[in-house]
């Protein structure tokens, strides 16, 4: 026996596994198997896009965003990409009893359970956040469950009661904020301009004191899905023509159709839905082909608003609200709508302080700090809810 011979077959057997294995790959590849002439080239971008439209909202968000939130935007950035939380909107017209297990996984109820002392960054402002807080009225009726911060756990799905009604609604807990804003009193007629798909409707609904409530949105098929969602959590003799009104106008001629209208109004405008964006590239607005539509969305939320702006009454509230982070969606739309609404219109709009609002929960979201106008619910590990951007106006004439 060779004394090298354990070394020797150690050689030979690494070589043959290397010449197998480049015989496996030029198997894969079915094309050297096939004649030159017969050969098809792979049509690269019907199958794998170069640049997915979640790269390409990604680099416009570092691009904007960075410059935008500074220092903010690595964490931000961070939670964007990461797993977002849930909230359960519990449904007062289910007939289970699901208080004491959402209670039993660790879950909360934000808006019932609120800490109101006050410990504003300016000590000047103490009293009049304090009395804003003791003014603030949030309808008693609407619930919404989430687990601690930095809990990541899941919500386990709903299931139909007897009646065949849902127990809780998941949504995105942030997005309650807008419904809680808009402060709906007993007997207000109320108009949600931009439906779809459901979740700010059905906590509208649960605050039990909206006297009609119009339901609107634009899109056929996400009416549908509207209605579905209505039918699997509301009993139909709250669904009747005398209390709620559903619809598929455009709404950016609501102020056309109905002006003076109604008490409430809230406007949930289209937006980049940045956590989507660079998450899903399905029915991503960040795709080549919806490049268009994306540079427009700026003036179709300035129309919408402004539709809700002359829908609503004298004294009559407006609540407007997106889930991104764009200034140029959020505060500068509304910018724009009250200098149109006084300049075209000779209205007067307040804008209304929210500060009590977010004082209340800071404890559950991350609220960003130092904007010129409104509140925006930005993302955060720990909290990873968002974002949402909220304003609110009063109509004074």
């Amino acid at each position: 026996m060779r004394e090298d011979e354990p070394d020797y077959l150690l050689h030979a057997v690494m070589a043959l596994f290397t010449d197998t294995r480049l015989l496996l790959r030029k198997l894969k590849d079915l094309r050297c198997l096939t004649p030159k002439r017969h050969r098809v080239k792979e049509k690269w971008a019907a199958t794998r896009p170069k640049h997915p439209p979640t790269n390409l909202a990604l680099q416009h968000f570092d691009a904007t965003y960075s410059a935008q939130l500074g220092q903010m935007w690595p964490s931000v950035r961070c939670a964007l990409l990461s797993e977002r939380k849930y909230g359960a909107l519990f449904n007062n017209f289910s007939q289970d009893a699901l208080l004491e297990d959402l209670e039993a996984q660790g879950c909360r109820d934000f808006i019932s359970n609120i800490e109101t002392e006050v410990q504003p960054s300016d000590p000047a402002d103490g009293d009049a956040v304090y009395q804003q807080l003791s003014a603030l009225q949030l309808s008693p009726n609407i619930r919404c469950f989430v687990f601690p911060r930095g809990d990541i756990s899941r919500f386990k799905p709903a299931r139909p009661d007897q009646g065949g009604f849902l127990g809780y609604y998941l949504m995105d807990a942030a997005s309650v904020l807008p419904c809680l804003a808009l402060n709906v009193q007993e007997g207000h007629s109320v108009l949600d301009l931009c439906a779809a798909p459901g979740g700010k409707t059905l906590a509208l609904l649960q605050t039990y004191s909206i006297g009609f409530l119009c339901v609107n949105d634009s899109s056929v098929s996400r009416t549908s899905r509207l209605r579905k969602v209505l039918r699997s959590y509301v009993p139909k003799q709250h669904l009747t023509n005398e209390k709620i009104r559903i619809s598929t106008l455009d709404g950016t001629k609501w102020g056309e159709i109905e002006r003076n209208t109604f008490d409430r109004v809230l406007v949930d405008v289209p937006c980049t839905t940045d956590r989507h964006s660079v998450l899903e590239d399905d029915n991503n607005i960040f795709s080549k082909i919806r490049t268009g539509e994306r540079r427009r969305l700026p003036q179709l939320q300035l129309q919408l608003l402004q539709a809700a702006i002359e829908a609503a009454c004298p004294g009559g509230e407006i609540v407007y609200s997106t889930c991104t982070l764009s200034q140029n969606q959020n505060a500068g739309v509304v910018e724009q709508a009250i200098a149109w609404a006084q300049e075209n219109h000779g209205i007067q709009l307040e804008v209304v302080d929210l500060r009590p609002l977010t004082h209340m929960f800071r404890n559950t979201f991350h609220f960003a700090r130092d904007l010129h106008l409104g509140e925006m619910v930005v993302p955060h590990l720990a909290a990873n809810f968002g974002p949402i951007f909220l304003c609110k106006l009063r109509r004074l004439t």
